[in-house]
């Protein structure tokens, strides 16, 4: 009887300081198969659950990466970076002690919903063939338009300024370090994103994700059991 073609998916913690591709390869080499890929990128200072698809599994990347997103994390306001986040030096820009949790919440309302958002120019987007950080990094200024996304939940989980925790619930395509810029620019003050952890994509739960090191352990030990 022929064997059924191989596919499996696996559900990932990314961790701090890897690319997406990072765990792709590793989980790549041990498979010793070439058809790997995951459904959405995590950024390197980004942490949280990246679903990873082998075989023909990667058929199912773009339904994996049209489904809902969750997040939790850190914005630091009063300050602000090129990147939005921790990737670029963090410039001060004003004092945010002033602001009162109602007022920041009132900003977030501003931002939930169907909206429409300008990307990161540090970000993987590709304009005129050229990914716009490529651009970003060497100075170029580049231009980015507008685009609809839906942020169905933006609350605030701790308020200890000027760090504000944050879950937030959205689209694909939303961008969480534009959700920084927006906010810091809405309340005048700047901000950025120090943290970010994925917490859900659709059904699948960053508490059923396994780590990329046990995983490859895992799986080495059964092809040599094999």
């Amino acid at each position: 009887m022929d064997q059924q073609p191989y596919g499996e998916v696996f559900l990932i913690n990314k961790p701090l300081e890897w690319t997406s591709f990072d765990v792709v390869k590793k989980v790549r080499n041990a498979l010793k198969i070439k058809k790997v890929g995951h459904a959405g990128t995590l950024d390197p200072l980004a942490t949280g659950l990246l679903i990873i698809c082998a075989g023909k599994k990667t058929k199912s990347i773009n339904d994996f990466m049209g489904q809902e997103k969750e997040y939790t994390g850190t914005f630091v306001l009063g300050k602000t970076t090129e990147s939005f986040d921790l990737e670029q030096e963090v410039q001060e820009v004003a004092d945010p002690s002033h602001l009162t949790l109602t007022e920041i919440e009132n900003a977030c309302a501003q931002l939930t919903g169907d909206i429409m958002q300008v990307p990161p120019t540090h970000s993987a987007i590709k304009k005129d063939g050229k990914r716009v950080y490529e651009s970003a990094r060497k100075g170029i200024e580049v231009k980015l338009d507008p685009r609809p996304v839906q942020v169905s939940t933006f609350e605030i989980t701790r308020f200890e300024l000027p760090e504000i925790d944050f879950r937030i619930v959205c689209s694909k395509g939303t961008y969480i370090r534009s959700l920084a810029r927006d906010l810091g620019e809405s309340l005048g003050v700047g901000a950025y994103m120090s943290a970010l952890t994925r917490t859900r994509i659709g059904d699948f739960l960053l508490s059923n994700a396994v780590e990329v090191l046990d995983l490859v352990a895992k799986i080495k030990a059964e092809k040599e059991a094999e």
